[in-house]
């Protein structure tokens, strides 16, 4: 299943200070690591490359960073997490050749020969129920107000919960999602706050329109994704993954983690549990996101 080094030329940087940093900066400095790459390699990069980030999940930057990077890509696909706590909401850190960060992205990108294939999963599907963010405060995430009523009563009304006992639990089970180019993507809550504001893993604002989403079952999703996936490569060796803890969280609550883990065994899954998935120029909530590497033979 180990795929062997010499298959892969690898560049990497890290970007510091993102609340700080200018997009165009990181735009530049993704574009000068694909230039340094292609100088290695000796040609061009073309389907054979992608890249993979790490990006700080309390930053509150990663869709402006996943943006600026996907910019700086020029069509090599994207794939990648946010740093977490264990639902600590903290501080969470990256480390790169031996340096220990916060406010921090880590971009690599990889040229390979071996065949490749970038995907996500979820398992939700939205309803009726809207939901209009009618007061926020965009820096920080947090609505204060959907349909003109307090977040966290409107949201627990649409659910059928009571305001008080909301939990991240609560939050996993019942997401909301936003519609974006036609395709419904989950924006998901972090926490509830003493005031009943909610903060969100995912960037918001006033006007936006949130629907409640249904789930739909979770291992048969995920088992078609990876069908599709392994019918798309002839085969798979490994996967690299990135999977949301509301994710998880919710796995458990339905008691389908073990069928789950099982799924990520059979299919060779490695990787990271984030507080959010970068997907080509979106960052996602309650995804599982990856890339999967076919048969060593399929290369050769």
């Amino acid at each position: 299943m180990l795929l062997p080094s010499a298959s892969f030329s690898t560049v990497s940087i890290m970007v510091d200070n993102l609340s700080s940093s200018g997009m165009d900066r990181i735009t530049g400095e993704v574009a000068a690591l694909r230039r340094l790459l292609r100088g290695r390699v000796g040609h061009a990069l073309a389907k054979g490359t992608f890249a993979l980030c790490f990006i700080d999940g309390l930053s509150y930057a990663e869709e402006a960073v996943t943006s600026a990077i996907h910019w700086g890509l020029d069509d090599i696909p994207l794939i990648g997490g946010s740093a977490g706590d264990d639902l600590k909401f903290e501080t969470t850190r990256l480390i790169s050749n031996g340096k220990v960060t916060s406010d921090s992205a880590i971009i690599v990108l990889i040229t390979t020969e071996i065949p490749f294939h970038v995907f996500k999963t979820d398992n939700f599907i939205p309803t009726d129920e809207k939901l209009v963010v009618t007061a926020s405060d965009p820096d920080h995430r947090i609505v204060r107000e959907f349909n003109a009523i307090n977040a966290a009563e409107e949201y627990a009304a649409s659910v059928g919960i009571i305001p008080q006992t909301l939990t991240p639990l609560s939050f996993a089970s019942h997401p909301v999602v936003v519609k974006v180019g036609g395709e419904y993507y989950c924006r998901s809550i972090q926490r509830m706050h003493a005031d009943g504001s909610l903060s969100f893993f995912c960037a918001i604002d006033d006007g936006v329109v949130l629907s409640i989403a249904q789930p739909k079952n979770m291992v048969e999703a995920t088992r078609a994704a990876l069908r599709d996936v392994e019918e798309k490569l002839g085969g798979i060796d490994m996967i690299l993954g990135f999977d949301c803890v509301l994710r998880r969280l919710d796995a458990r609550n339905r008691q389908v983690f073990r069928d789950i883990s099982e799924l990520y065994r059979v299919n060779n899954v490695i990787g990271f549990g984030t507080y959010g998935e970068q997907y080509r120029s979106m960052h996602l909530n309650q995804t599982f996101t990856g890339i999967a590497f076919g048969e060593r033979q399929a290369a050769e």
